[in-house]
């Protein structure tokens, strides 16, 4: 069974840096492509950075976290990372991980390229 695990948010103060985790049973992660969305209360899900498969290895961040976000991946932990520093009040959402398990290697925002969804971990940016 497909399962994704998502860990990490939390309360921090603007400046601030958190890392999320998003860990992965069932299926190896580095043989897809990942992406970390986020949705704040009254707004549409957004891609935030996300990373292709080993076969192609890119990445893709949105402008709106680009120099701040890096997402990772550490395939003996089955682990995605998303470290974000410099944390701003306008980043506070939920963050979810999602894999493409149908097969394509290149990473997008597109949400619906995405069948595998973790639950959500809550991020909040305040002072």
């Amino acid at each position: 069974q497909v399962q994704l695990v998502e860990s990490g948010g939390g309360l921090v103060q603007p400046g601030g840096s958190l890392r999320l985790s998003c860990a992965a049973s069932g299926f190896t992660l580095d043989h897809y492509a990942i992406a970390w969305f986020r949705q704040a209360p009254g707004k549409e899900r957004e891609g935030v950075p996300c990373i292709s498969s080993s076969i192609d290895g890119s990445t893709d961040y949105a402008d709106s976290v680009k120099g701040r976000f890096t997402i990772s991946r550490d395939n003996a932990k089955n682990t995605v990372y998303l470290q974000m520093n410099s944390l701003k009040p306008e980043d506070t959402a939920v963050y979810y991980c999602a894999a493409d398990s149908l097969g394509n290697t290149r990473c997008t925002f597109r949400s619906w390229q995405y069948d595998s969804w973790g639950q959500g971990t809550q991020v909040t940016v305040s002072s």
